[in-house]
């Protein structure tokens, strides 16, 4: 790579990642209120595309940042801090762009990367409703002369209200895996808000309707599972809910110290004149602050991990499949651990205070049900049955299926 275009992506990198904390803050202004209301902030992804972070990963050769993942997710847990309806929101965008940086350089890929560097945000779909099994694709392509036309209804599609392309899964009149990259805006196309879960309430993580959709030849590609490539951006989709889970928690030790500060009061028994001078809610505050540090590192470490995967995937290096091996072992303990640190501060943050604590106009408690959302998106038991087999028998079936971990 020539050094003065190295140099010039170096320097735009840090200039928009030095904007990072600016721009969370504006995102997050008024959160706990809109989270209240319901109120999806579509206000923040035109914020976040002005940015050109959504350009992180796109190599700098080709116009992008250049940035690793350990800034990724230092972007994601920054941006959770302030509002994880968001940070959560941009996962499958960034799953889009791994794709790109690892895949071949194809036409259809210089688009997308194309797409990327003008702004464009990345949303879609896999999953269906009603299946006999999650993952089973029941949406047809089917040929219409010159084009492909679909219909089908998918679910858990998180982001895509907020974003201007959609990559959907789906199969052909053959039976086989195919992906298509469709404008959101496009006839036929219907993104509804009905995700009714308890946390991540404006994610847009509900219903995405197609009627009669019309797909062009060049908008589809074959979908292969399993692929080296594949389990790694499997990998990352995981890292990306233990970021946005990390920011939560970092926002629950900063409202725990600052409730404490500015509403609390020490309790009837306690010797303290004050909340802040309470042996106890200095302990409670104490351990916030000490599992927020600890899965901010677990996480950067889990991101080194996964750098390291995508080098080697770039490289071609012959230990890349040992490499994505790692990734996903470390990713699944990390979410294993994380799951019950951050669980416990987001309960642990109502013996901060009293029952005012609870009070709605704080809502504190979308803290909790945010967390209980995140790892309840896949079996944590089987993950730590998995990594249990694999460490006592070096079983490898489930890690290399390239499916959830």
């Amino acid at each position: 790579m020539d050094t003065n275009l190295g140099a010039d992506g170096a320097v735009r990198r840090q200039a928009a990642l030095a904007a990072l904390p600016e721009l969370a803050r504006r995102i997050g202004e008024d959160a706990a209120g809109r989270e209240a209301r319901r109120e999806l902030p579509y206000f923040a992804f035109t914020l976040f595309r002005d940015s050109g972070l959504g350009a992180l990963r796109i190599p700098v050769e080709q116009g992008g940042l250049g940035g690793s993942l350990e800034e990724v997710f230092e972007l994601v847990a920054s941006l959770a801090a302030e509002e994880p309806n968001v940070a959560h929101a941009l996962r499958l965008h960034f799953d889009v762009t791994e794709t790109l940086l690892l895949g071949p350089r194809t036409a259809h890929a210089e688009l997308q990367v194309q797409r990327v560097l003008a702004g464009a945000l990345y949303g879609g779909a896999s999953t269906e409703l009603g299946t006999a099994r999650p993952g089973q694709i029941e949406t047809v392509l089917v040929r219409h002369g010159d084009h492909y036309r679909m219909s089908g209804r998918k679910y858990y599609s998180t982001g895509t209200a907020f974003a201007d392309y959609a990559r959907l899964n789906l199969k052909d009149e053959q039976g086989a895996d195919v992906i298509a990259f469709i404008p959101v805006d496009r006839e036929g196309v219907r993104v509804l808000d009905d995700w009714d879960g308890m946390g991540q309430r404006m994610t847009a993580s509900g219903t995405l309707e197609l009627n009669e959709v019309r797909v062009e030849d060049d908008e589809v590609l074959p979908r292969a599972s399993g692929t080296l490539v594949g389990r790694h951006t499997g990998a990352l989709r995981q890292l990306h809910l233990v970021a946005t889970a990390a920011g939560i928690v970092r926002r629950v030790y900063a409202d725990a110290r600052d409730y404490v500060l500015s509403h609390g009061r020490p309790v009837q028994h306690s010797p303290a004149p004050t909340a802040r001078e309470d042996a106890f809610v200095q302990q409670v505050v104490g351990e916030l602050a000490a599992h927020s540090l600890a899965i901010d590192a677990l996480v950067r470490e889990n991101a080194r991990a996964l750098d390291r995967s995508a080098r080697a995937l770039l490289d071609g290096d012959a230990e890349a499949g040992q490499r994505v091996l790692e990734g996903a072992l470390v990713t699944a303990k990390t979410q294993l651990v994380v799951a019950q640190l951050a669980l416990r501060a987001g309960e642990r943050l109502f013996e901060a205070g009293g029952a005012s604590m609870t009070g709605r106009k704080y809502n504190f408690d979308r803290h909790w049900r945010s967390l209980r959302t995140i790892f309840s998106h896949n079996p944590l038991l089987h993950k730590a049955r998995v990594v249990g087999d694999y460490h006592l028998n070096g079983t490898t079936t489930h890690l290399q299926e390239g499916k959830v971990f």
